[in-house]
């Protein structure tokens, strides 16, 4: 079977199975407001707590690329976001300046798919000036640089190391000197010391926010303790452990027991590269975990067995030494790429997800990019192949081969970091797994008083008599509470001479909530005022601002962000 028909095959296979992933998503059923905080917002603490817990008076969804603390010198310091059931959990890290007031921003998703999002403070030791607020999910430019970047050089370093030092151990012709094979092994490990090295280095910056420069001890020490600093440190021992077994092997005069045993500490090193990926953490973890090492494996002999023979080997060689060596390079060239497109095949079944995803997801579209360029370097190499069996070597020398070599090296070079930026994109199932904000237009916020806590939602909002507003009324502690008596009042502040509107709302017999309508007669900020009278002798008031467009928005548009509150 040749290496076209293997590839054809493969991609039958991966639309067969990507069919049946067409499963639509579990609508939430509930309605979400805060009751507690822990700390409380504005409280003033000793020393910085080790956790932020949120608990709400519904069951919600964490939503954790919106969701992040801020210490009082700005760095980002959440760690991870979990909820369970009405709680949402913020692990943070040690703050390199832990004094000073500290920004807790989060948003959820409710039981209805509305977003929730808000903001609370507290301050250690005494309270600073408040962090500026910014995307959660920001990385500086020089750390998103930086990431791929080491990646790439890792994944180069294997190939450097793996390839050449399999045709030393196995295929290397007897009279050829093996001192240039030998340093680039070396050279290879060395590589991937200095890229493992550079992931550790730039994973704190990467989860902060901060630019590549600016690492503290603290910081470095936490990634370090943590399990991604943990498993590259055990890749680094692993890899010195290669390197001290490696010479005798190198030199074609090692015993079987050391040769199996860098066999076994190698595949052990691979298995570091998926333990700090999306591997481990995607559906059918094992599966993907394995298929991560494999692909790794037979993309450095495939690529570093091609570099050797670029290199060292197919120049200057007497033609009998190359129909030696080229004959079983041939074999272990198409079971390497065998491997390379089965384990490819498992990888993009479990982590695209659909179809869909293929093409509108950047994980996808990396995923067609690689099969393509793959798909050009499989014809390249089965020409190659053609070349090997039908004479060995071209009657007039190696010359062809030698260019269908390059021509193979540098489109998997490409593919190489087509690689080392797809490790670091979000996969495409990922994109179903973390809810997506719902599109409408209007406005959502929630209110609070010592008497009552006030959930509104206005839609649309722009400018007309025909804006609806409904709101729900809830106890402090998150119950749903009903209220005698809702008025609400529009006041326009952009301008003087506009008289405020005041307008009752109507209470849903037997509900907490109660609708209205809101005229917005001009473009610009309006202060709403809701007045609830909860009993014959209990009442208060929430203010908070609106702002509307000066056009009309479609139907369909984005969610606005919620306005400030009093």
């Amino acid at each position: 079977m040749t290496a076209t028909r293997v590839l054809g095959g493969a991609a039958r296979v991966l639309l067969l199975v990507l069919g049946v992933l067409l499963l639509p998503a579990s609508p939430a059923s509930a309605h979400s407001s805060l009751v507690s905080s822990s700390p409380e917002g504005g409280a003033v603490l000793k020393s910085q707590p080790a956790e932020i817990v949120l608990t709400f008076n519904e069951p919600i969804t964490a939503l954790p690329s919106r969701t992040q603390v801020l210490a009082p010198d700005g760095k980002r310091i959440s760690e991870s976001v979990t909820s369970d059931g009405r709680v949402l959990r913020i692990t943070l890290r040690p703050a390199d300046r832990p004094l000073g007031t500290y920004l807790v921003s989060y948003r959820i998703i409710s039981g209805d798919s509305h977003p929730v999002g808000n903001a609370l403070v507290f301050s250690v030791g005494a309270p600073s000036a408040r962090p500026a607020e910014t995307d959660p999910g920001r990385v500086d430019g020089s750390v998103t640089a930086a990431v791929p970047a080491f990646k790439f050089l890792g994944y180069a370093g294997l190939t450097l190391a793996v390839g050449p030092a399999m045709f030393l151990a196995l295929l290397w012709p007897r009279r050829r000197s093996r001192r240039g094979a030998i340093r680039l092994v070396y050279a290879g490990l060395g590589l991937t010391a200095l890229s493992t090295l550079g992931a550790l280095w730039t994973q704190a910056p990467y989860e902060s926010g901060a630019p590549i420069w600016d690492v503290s001890f603290t910081e470095l020490g936490q990634v370090l303790a943590g399990s991604f600093g943990l498993t590259l440190l055990t890749r680094l021992a692993l890899l010195a452990v290669v390197a001290g077994l490696l010479t005798p092997v190198l030199r074609g005069g090692a015993t079987r027991v050391r040769g199996a045993a860098v066999i076994v500490v190698g595949l052990l090193a691979l298995t570091t590269w998926p333990l700090t990926g999306h591997a481990v953490v995607s559906p059918l973890s094992g599966a993907i975990v394995a298929a991560d090492i494999v692909h790794i494996a037979a993309m450095a002999v495939w690529l570093g067995g091609l570099v050797t023979l670029a290199v060292f080997l197919l120049r200057r060689r007497h033609q009998r030494v190359l129909g030696v060596i080229l004959p079983v390079w041939s074999r272990w060239a198409t079971l390497a790429v065998v491997w390379l497109a089965g384990a490819g095949l498992v990888q993009a079944v479990v982590q695209v997800g659909t179809p869909a995803a293929l093409w509108q997801t950047g994980y996808g579209r990396l995923i067609i990019a690689k099969a393509a360029i793959l798909a050009g370097v499989l014809a390249v190499a089965a020409y190659a192949r053609s070349l090997v069996r039908k004479s060995h070597v071209p009657a007039a020398g190696p010359g062809r081969l030698i260019r269908t070599v390059g021509i193979e090296l540098g489109a998997t070079t490409a593919i190489l970091a087509l690689s080392a930026v797809l490790v670091g994109t979000t996969p495409g199932n990922a994109r179903d797994s973390e809810p997506r904000e719902p599109v409408g237009d209007g406005v959502s916020q929630t209110l609070t008083s010592p008497l009552y806590t006030l959930q509104y939602n206005i839609y649309p909002v722009e400018i007309g008599e025909y804006n609806t507003v409904h709101g729900s009324t809830y106890t402090p502690e998150g119950k749903p509470i009903q209220a005698a008596e809702w008025t609400v009042t529009t006041r326009y502040t952009g301008a003087t001479g506009i008289e405020a509107v005041k307008q009752p709302m109507l209470p849903l017999p037997g509900r907490n909530d109660a609708l209205g309508s809101l005229t917005f007669p001009l473009p610009g900020t309006y202060e709403l005022t809701f007045t609830i009278r909860t009993t014959e002798i209990d009442q208060a008031t929430v203010r908070t601002t609106v702002n509307v467009p000066a056009t009309r928005t479609r139907p369909g548009g984005e969610i606005r962000p919620s306005p400030g509150n009093d």
